[in-house]
Formats: C-alpha cells, sequence, structure tokens
C-alpha cells in the first residue's frame, strides 16, 4: 500500500493519495465527497485555471510579495497545465463544493507539486511550494473560478465558435448565390405562399446567424470584466498594492484578449452577469440553428413523397429495418444540440438566481453549462457545414412544379380582378385540380399570352 499511496495532512486530517497523481488532500476528500457524475470541467477551464495562476505568481512577484525562484516554477507548472500536460489530474465532479472551492484546490494542489518537483523536492512537500501559500497566493476560489470561468469563455468564442459560425454563414451565402435564380414556392403557416427564389430563402439563414453573433458580441463588454484580485468578497485582503491591475494585466498578455479590471469588484463578486448575458445570446444562435435544420429536413422531406425541394448529402444508412432509407441525420444532430443549449440556458439563469449576499456558490454548474454549450454548438457547426452544406443540392425541376401548382400566385391576379374574384378562381382551381393559368383562360378572364405574364412566378419577385 505505502508504493501505490502517499499520505498527506490538511487542516482536517491525513489522507491517503495516489502516489502517480499531483493533487493533494483536498482533492482526494473532493474525489471522496462528490461521486456524483462523472463529469469534470473541460479542458478550457483547466487552460484557463492555468492562466489565472501564472498571472497571479507573476503579479506577487512584481509587486514583492514572491520569492523570483518560487515564482518560476509556480509559472512553469501553471504553464504546463494550460498546455494541457496535467489534464488528467484534474478529477474534481461539476457537482462539488459551492463556487469551486475543490476546483480551485485541484488546480492550487496539482501545481504546487509540480512546482516542488521542478525546484528538486518530492510530490506531497509543502515547505518549498504550499498550494494556499504560495499558488493561491492573493487570491480565492470566489475570484478565481469566476475569473477562469469567463476566460475560458471568451477564448473559446473567440478562437473556434466564432471562426465555426462565420465558416458555416460563408457555406451557406455561397449555396445562396449558386441557386439565386431557382424560383420556388415560398409557404407560410405551412401553406402555399407567393413564390421567392431559392437564394433568397437561404440568404434568410444566413443573416439570421449573423445577428445572433451579434448578440453575442454584446456581451463581450462584461465578458472582459474580471475581478482578479478581489480574493474572499471583493476586498482584495492579503494583496500587495497593486497586484489586482497587476494581475489582469497577465492575463491580458497571455491570452492577447482585453481583459480589464471591473467596473464594480463586488458586482463582479457576487453575480455571474457575464455567463448570464453571454448564454442568452448563445440560446439566441441555438435557436436560429434550431429552424434552418429543422427547415432542411422539411424541405428535403421525401424523396417521393414530401416537399423534396432541396437534397441532403446522404452521410449514414437512415433505418434499422427500412432498406434504402436515408435520413437528415446532420439537421436532426443540430435540432438535438439546440435543445441541450435551450436547457443549459435554463440551468444558467436558475443558477444566476442563487447569487446571495457577497457570493453566488453555483459557478461550478454554470461554468459547465456555459462551456458546453460552446462546445456542442462549435462542433454542431462545423459539422453541418462540412457534411450537410456543402454537398446540399435544389430540385430545380420540382420547384418548377410545385411553384405552377401553388394556389398562392393568385395574389398577382389581385390588381386586375380583385381579391374575392381572385379567391374564387384559386378555390375553383383547387376543386378541379387545375392550375390558376388554366382556369383564368378557362373563364375568358385572360388571354393564354396574358396569363403567361401574370401568373409568371419571376415577375412576382423583386
Amino acid at each position: 500500500m505505502s508504493e501505490k499511496f502517499r499520505v498527506q495532512r490538511d487542516s482536517m486530517g491525513e489522507v491517503k493519495i495516489p502516489r502517480s497523481m499531483y493533487y493533494g488532500a483536498q482533492t482526494q476528500r473532493a474525489l471522496e465527497n462528490f461521486p456524483i457524475s462523472g463529469l469534470r470541467l473541460p479542458r478550457s477551464f483547466i487552460r484557463a485555471q492555468g492562466i489565472v495562476k501564472a498571472s497571479a505568481a507573476r503579479a506577487n512577484e512584481v509587486c514583492g510579495d514572491l520569492d523570483a525562484n518560487i515564482t518560476r516554477a509556480i509559472v512553469q507548472a501553471a504553464e504546463e497545465v494550460i498546455a494541457g500536460q496535467w489534464d488528467d489530474h484534474f478529477v474534481v465532479d461539476v457537482y462539488q463544493a459551492g463556487a469551486g472551492t475543490s476546483q480551485n484546490m485541484n488546480a492550487n494542489e496539482v501545481i504546487a507539486n509540480r512546482a516542488v518537483e521542478l525546484l528538486g523536492g518530492r510530490v506531497g512537500e509543502t515547505e518549498r511550494v504550499h498550494p494556499n501559500d504560495h499558488v493561491n497566493r492573493g487570491q480565492s476560489t470566489n475570484d478565481t473560478i469566476h475569473v477562469a470561468m469567463n476566460i475560458a469563455a471568451a477564448e473559446m468564442l473567440h478562437h473556434r465558435l466564432f471562426p465555426a459560425a462565420n465558416g458555416l454563414i460563408q457555406e451557406i451565402e455561397g449555396k445562396a448565390a449558386a441557386f439565386d435564380s431557382i424560383v420556388k414556392p415560398g409557404r407560410t403557416h405551412l401553406q402555399d405562399a407567393v413564390p421567392l427564389r431559392v437564394g433568397q430563402e437561404l440568404s434568410a439563414y444566413a443573416q439570421s446567424l449573423r445577428d445572433a453573433l451579434e448578440g453575442i458580441r454584446d456581451g463581450f463588454p462584461l465578458l472582459y470584466q474580471i475581478g482578479l484580485g478581489g480574493n474572499a468578497v471583493g476586498t482584495g485582503i492579503n494583496t500587495p498594492a497593486g497586484y489586482a491591475a497587476q494581475a489582469v494585466q497577465e492575463v491580458a498578455q497571455r491570452t492577447s484578449l482585453p481583459f480589464r479590471e471591473p467596473d464594480n469588484r463586488f458586482s463582479f463578486m457576487q453575480n455571474t452577469g457575464a455567463a448570464i448575458k453571454i448564454h442568452a445570446a448563445l440560446k439566441g444562435l441555438a435557436v436560429h440553428l434550431d429552424k434552418l435544420a429543422s427547415d432542411l429536413r422539411l424541405l428535403s422531406s421525401g424523396p417521393r413523397t414530401g416537399f423534396a425541394e432541396l437534397k441532403l448529402p446522404a452521410v449514414q444508412p437512415g433505418s434499422s429495418i427500412m432498406p434504402g432509407k436515408v435520413n437528415p441525420v446532420m439537421a436532426e444532430m443540430m435540432n438535438m444540440v439546440a435543445v441541450q443549449v435551450i436547457g443549459n440556458d435554463a440551468a444558467i439563469t436558475a443558477a444566476g438566481t442563487r447569487a446571495q449576499l457577497e457570493l453566488n456558490v453555483m459557478m461550478p454548474v454554470i461554468a459547465h453549462n456555459l462551456l458546453q454549450s460552446i462546445e456542442i454548438l462549435t462542433e454542431a457547426m462545423h459539422a453541418l457545414r462540412e457534411r450537410c452544406v456543402a454537398g446540399l443540392e435544389v430540385d430545380e425541376e420540382r420547384c418548377r412544379k410545385l411553384v405552377e401548382q401553388s394556389l398562392a400566385l393568385a395574389t398577382a391576379l389581385n390588381p386586375s380582378l380583385g381579391y374575392d374574384r381572385a379567391a374564387e378562381i384559386a378555390k375553383k382551381a383547387y376543386t378541379e385540380g387545375k392550375t390558376l393559368r388554366q382556369v383564368v383562360v378557362e373563364e375568358g378572364l385572360l388571354s393564354q399570352e396574358e396569363a403567361d405574364r401574370v401568373l409568371d412566378p419571376e415577375n412576382m419577385i423583386p
């Protein structure tokens, strides 16, 4: 047993820890106390914790509050965490101690033990580098977890979600341009409506996604405000003069993003306004992606008994019992992702109401849901672009046939015949299974030439 475990002590006594792990006593207690879901905060959050710890150490050194050798060891260990070298040592469940104390201590202990090793000591020794006294110096769970969440979200949005969304938008716009000349039926209330071009319909999807991205950008001013140095309740207790500004500056330099001190550090500590606002905008993006996916499913329905105007790439068999069946699986995947994001927003909203007095203790679950939404939206947009939209085709002949059959073309008769007479013609065409052109010519209301001109779908579209 002594070969597999080491014994470490914290304020509550001795704890056995696997020798192969860099975490310490408090993380081990969290493992034992919270075997809840098997879910852990993601790589993006662990990376952000490394950024926080490296920035704090450097700020403490600049302010004369931390030895240079200890700082170098902590920074190197933290940079290894940033690079993902020790992800397997971050083991605390998402559903853990309130505010994320266990998560903060997990980072403190991993970095402290690795720093000890870098200084020539043995893992588990706390005299050279202590997880609380050195790695967590000038910090608290209450500022570092909140800050790490903002850093992780900002980096993921900038470097992953926005490129994925813009790629999808560009792919849709390319298809809109390619198919702009094809006229198709419009539909409102799932009933025939006046015609439009395929390019016009597709352009709406692209614009709605662009608008959704603008909504996310509106949350950046809050997201960039980080209260590192607020410590326990915002007062900055036990921090040297200049520490907070220096720490935030270090974060900005490491991320190349415009992080700054908050307008009101106490408000930052008490609330999760950035996460709430950003995720509400992510929910908006999910809603528009859901409509895109749902419309792709509907417009490609068939292939013989549905709308069948669009042809989606066949990427896998659709049924375990019906041979040859191909389903719109990429669109259905996007529908599921959108539903999950909408659910995540409900969780974040509810967690936001748990802000009491100087702290919101729900930060781990807020971080988990926020970062999960960014992750799955990013990957879903990549997949939808690559395996669905990029191969999208239009059945031009089918569109032409459906437009000709559409009773909504009667709208073009309003100026010459009036609404009531046009409605009678549409009803007769429907009852007798004829086109509007046939009826107006048979009734002697228009000549064939006039009917062809007035009821030409091309003439109805600006």
